[in-house]
């Protein structure tokens, strides 16, 4: 099995890896080997943490890459990596995070959706959700998703990328985010 998958990268605490920036850069690297490979890149991003008040801010981007690992296999690779970046536990919910990677998208797969009101409410599932319950809400994510994939469709929602951007509040291209690098890292 072959498949592209979107990945979002984020981090604000720093660690074996070192700062959030060169985490998110290691973590790129990382995701370039062992079965998977790299095929777009964002810029890199700097947003306001969202959730606990006085976190410093994420460093974000997002990745496409052909793997032919399931997507179980693959969030449990994801997983790992993030324990080696220094992750423990789960943290709180929108919590301070050494590295925070998630599949976005796994080749328009849907599973494990419980309908929008349970994503709203942040009762979602334990295991793993296609796709990702909560990109459509996420202007770190939707930004930097725009850049590479501005083509991208929530398979579920069924709108663009650029439509969920647009439904947003405020002007989410440019609130709360600065773009760190006008290429990849």
């Amino acid at each position: 099995m072959r498949g592209n998958a979107l990945i979002a990268l984020g981090a604000n605490l720093p660690g074996p890896w070192g700062s959030p920036l060169q985490a998110v850069q290691r973590a790129v690297r990382e995701l370039d080997r062992g079965g998977k490979s790299v095929i777009r890149l964002s810029p890199l991003y700097e947003s306001e943490a969202i959730g606990q008040p006085g976190q410093p801010p994420y460093v974000n981007a997002v990745a496409e890459i052909a793997t032919h690992m399931p997507p179980e296999a693959l969030l449990r690779k994801l997983k790992r990596l993030e324990s080696e970046a220094g992750r423990r536990g789960r943290n709180a919910p929108w919590g301070a995070r050494n590295l925070d990677l998630d599949i976005l998208d796994y080749g328009g797969r849907i599973s494990g959706w419980r309908g929008i009101n349970a994503v709203m409410a942040g009762a979602g599932p334990r295991k793993l959700t296609l796709p990702h319950p909560q990109t459509h809400m996420r202007p770190f994510v939707l930004v930097p998703l725009e850049d590479i994939a501005p083509q991208w469709r929530h398979p579920v929602l069924r709108q663009s990328v650029t439509e969920l951007l647009d439904a947003l509040p405020g002007n989410p291209r440019h609130d709360r985010l600065r773009r760190l690098s006008e290429t990849s890292p």
